[in-house]
């Protein structure tokens, strides 16, 4: 939780250089389109500084560019100073993607001629460059184009996936996003010129990379967990890289489990377990969490820590739901309780709790509910809703 900025005191004032700081400790933060409440990125941000202010984040993306948006194992907020090891993702993007995408062979309006793939990334970087920021539906076909027969593969509207092949593979930027659309541009219009012409580095090193800041956030981690942190290398460079490095780098520790499966052999730095009596406490009040926080990612890692059975359940039919579309982790200083059905409904200016689920032993109580009205009343004032409205029967057995 110390690692992953659930201990510091989340009411102390927090200005644009904190939060860089912050979002760097994190590493990346996730971003998804779903707005029940608000965005995740900003959830995770402000599950752990209740003063963040949404303005400081576009002002780190858009105009300071100290962050960039890509892909860890889905897309995300990411320091800039990390630029340079994405080079080598961007190169593992391009083998995997082409092979996937270059069957895609969208047909001319005139006389029915398949333009190649090639051809296809080449006129779509080529609009990007002379227009500047471009969304997908930017390149959907004109009227015109259509009845003129000119840049007839418009109309196969191969835009987005263009887009993103070239997004993916270092050749295209996100500049902004328009609602929660991408906005691409050039690189060299987006990422600072020290970040894209820092030094080139080694597979090796990138495995050195990635598995030491994964392990640095994490404070001790399986190899596999470690591959899984950025989904950037696979399980055998991490096996490999523990290994290694295990003796004067890495110690084994035995991490009990909380779920009563058995001990887990574990990496950690030498000095952690000195460290452990630095560490502030977590605060004791309760906090709803984003289904994507950092904290509750590694879903088999969170049930191990904290014996909390955890799934996103938007893709599972309605009537084989155990809680709901899109249910939040609730968690009091270091224990996760429960979880609970809210949403934001801005007709009628309100943060509506529909369900509240706690874990067995998990009581109630005036204390607690309490906690939770204050928590929610934090968060209807993030979001902008005048009032929280608890619905008839959220309380759930």
């Amino acid at each position: 939780m110390a690692r992953q900025g659930l201990c510091r005191a989340p009411g102390k004032a927090q200005d644009k250089d904190d939060l860089a700081a912050l979002i760097h400790q994190l590493g990346f933060v996730q971003m998804d389109s779903i707005r029940t409440v608000e965005r995740a990125h900003h959830m995770i941000l402000f599950a752990r500084n209740q003063t963040y202010k949404l303005e400081h984040l576009r002002q780190l993306v858009e105009e300071d560019r100290r962050l960039f948006e890509h892909w860890t194992h889905d897309a995300a907020l990411i320091p800039t100073e990390f630029y340079p090891h994405w080079r080598h993702r961007f190169v593992l993007a391009e083998d995997r993607l082409r092979k996937r995408w270059r069957k895609i062979r969208p047909k001319q309006a005139a006389g029915g001629k398949a333009i190649g793939f090639e051809d296809l990334m080449a006129q779509v970087k080529g609009h990007v460059e002379q227009n500047g920021p471009t969304r997908s539906r930017d390149l959907k076909a004109k009227d015109s184009a259509r009845k003129s027969g000119k840049n007839g593969w418009w109309q196969w509207h191969p835009a987005k996936t263009a887009l993103e092949f070239l997004w993916r593979t270092g050749e295209l930027s996100v500049c902004h996003r328009d609602g929660f659309q991408k906005v691409y541009d050039l690189c060299t219009r987006v990422i600072p010129d020290g970040a894209r012409q820092g030094a080139k580095h080694s597979p090796e090193d990138f495995v050195d990379w990635a598995c030491g800041n994964a392990l640095d956030r994490l404070g001790f981690a399986t190899s596999g967990e470690l591959a899984a942190y950025w989904a950037s290398i696979n399980a055998a460079e991490a096996k490999a890289w523990c290994a290694q490095n295990l003796g004067e780098q890495l110690i084994e520790i035995q991490i009990e489990s909380a779920d009563g499966s058995p001990a887990k052999v574990c990496l950690a730095r030498p000095g952690l377990l000195d460290d452990m009596d630095n560490l502030a406490e977590p605060p004791d009040r309760l906090r709803v969490l984003s289904p994507f926080d950092p904290l509750i990612r590694d879903r088999k890692r969170l049930l191990r820590l904290f014996n909390f059975d955890y799934r996103i359940e938007i893709f599972v039919p309605e009537a084989r739901r155990t809680y709901g579309y899109y249910v939040f982790p609730l968690l009091e200083g270091d224990r996760l309780i429960g979880r609970i059905d809210m949403k934001a409904r801005r007709d009628d200016d309100a943060l509506h709790v529909t369900g509240l689920w706690l874990e067995p032993k998990v009581k109630f109580s005036k204390g607690r509910e309490a906690k939770l009205a204050a928590e929610l009343k934090r968060h209807a004032k993030f979001i902008g809703m005048a009032r929280v409205m608890w619905e008839p029967g959220f309380l759930k057995t």
